[in-house]
């Protein structure tokens, strides 16, 4: 079955479902996407099946068992992983950044550094400012290139030495949608002997990560962004899985991924992880799932870099509004299909309230990319409005939301 638009929407409920009289324009991708019915049946059989925690001598609970063993062979091979025990599982992937750096920070030296940058989620900012200031580490944050609101390379490059222990980075601005040369970087970082710990958030929906390729040490994904529930997933490579020493309960297991994972597993939301990844991949029917993901996915940007194309066309006939990202239509490859804007004299809560009153969901502020937004002054002023297109998406969108703009916003 190859992917069209239209038979992907057909399997989201949400898509479909009537609200005060129409039906929903979901723009707020980036803030999570909707769910396909697939992935509500998951979660809902589980429960059917029996609600039970791992390690009893019963149906239910070794029921539990293989739905855990089969979340991490999915996330093993949706993310490339080399083993499925290098997947590990927790709320969401803000909790587990705060843990995985207190259990990474235990051996920091005063004179260590590591960077961060201004164009992350600050999930992956202040988790590692608080873990360095209580090992009296120093903390540098690395700039955006305020024309395209991607990483500033060469200031990067400048703040690496010797004494660089991390560099935390995202693959994809959740705001400017602005795609990471992560492999020039961590290329870079390797060489003076740097971690890299990876926000794959955002990337995630929009292109597939193989972790090998990249050769990082950690990299972080949410499901609820790539059509699935809450739930935050973790690649930690080798050695770092055995080789780091976690804040854990006592009696709790020392091995493998569970070394991790603290208290009880959102087990529904696992099994909802795993056929999210089967979503992805049915587009493609192949004997090799990963397989099946890359030609799935190579449908995905193409029809997301096409919603792209479009939505620029129409922003161009707006040469007061103020677009955060790449603007040009060649270099389309270098972003998802996320755009931040702000109008002159509009404020961006106002436009996305004016878009709600007609049923276009989008979202306006900082997004939480605190340091994106105080380089750029916005910080302050009601940061930006956020449009995000997903697979599911339609030119016809699109046209409606620039529609409503064009009349209100003018």
């Amino acid at each position: 079955m190859s992917f069209s638009v239209e038979a992907a929407r057909e399997l989201f409920p949400a898509l479909n479902a009537n609200h005060q009289g129409t039906i929903q324009t979901f723009l707020d991708g980036p803030g999570g996407a909707q769910l396909p019915q697939t992935v509500l049946q998951a979660m809902n059989d589980y429960f059917i099946k029996g609600n039970s925690n791992l390690g009893g001598a019963f149906a239910s609970s070794k029921h539990t068992e293989e739905v855990v063993e089969r979340g991490r062979e999915q996330a093993k091979t949706l993310l490339n992983a080399a083993s499925a025990n290098n997947i590990v599982f927790d709320a969401n992937m803000t909790s587990l950044t705060f843990k995985l750096s207190r259990a990474i920070s235990r051996d920091w030296q005063p004179n260590d550094e590591i960077l961060v940058s201004a164009l992350d989620h600050y999930s992956n900012v202040s988790s590692w400012q608080q873990a360095a200031a209580d090992k009296g580490v120093t903390v540098h944050q690395v700039n955006i290139d305020p024309t395209n609101c991607n990483l500033d390379y060469a200031h990067l490059e400048s703040l690496l030495n010797s004494n660089t222990r991390l560099l935390a980075l995202t693959h994809a601005s959740n705001t400017s949608g602005s795609i990471v040369d992560l492999q020039r970087v961590i290329a870079k970082a390797k060489s003076v002997g740097a971690m890299i710990y990876v926000d794959a958030v955002h990337y995630v929906p929009h292109r597939l990560v193989d972790v090998q390729q990249l050769g990082c040490d950690f990299l972080l994904c949410s499901a609820y962004k790539f059509f699935g529930p809450h739930l935050g997933i973790a690649y930690v490579a080798d050695p770092w899985l055995e080789q780091l020493k976690p804040y854990k309960v006592a009696p709790a297991t020392n091995l493998g991924p569970g070394r991790f994972e603290t208290g009880t597993q959102s087990f529904s939301a696992i099994a909802g992880m795993s056929a999210a990844v089967d979503y992805l991949a049915h587009w493609n029917p192949q004997q090799n799932k990963r397989a099946a993901l890359v030609a799935s996915f190579e449908q995905f940007a193409a029809h997301e870099q096409a919603l792209s194309q479009h939505f620029l066309e129409r922003l161009a006939a707006h040469p007061k509004v103020t677009l955060y990202g790449e603007k040009t239509l060649h270099r389309l490859h270098m972003r998802t299909a996320t755009f931040s804007m702000r109008w002159p004299s509009i404020p961006p809560q106002q436009i996305a309230a004016m878009l709600g009153e007609h049923n276009i969901a989008t979202w306006y502020g900082h997004f939480y990319a605190q340091g994106m937004m105080e380089q750029l002054g916005l910080m302050d002023k009601g940061g930006v409005l956020r449009v995000g297109f997903m697979h599911y998406n339609t030119h016809q969108e699109v046209d409606r939301l620039w529609d409503l703009l064009d009349k209100f916003c003018s």
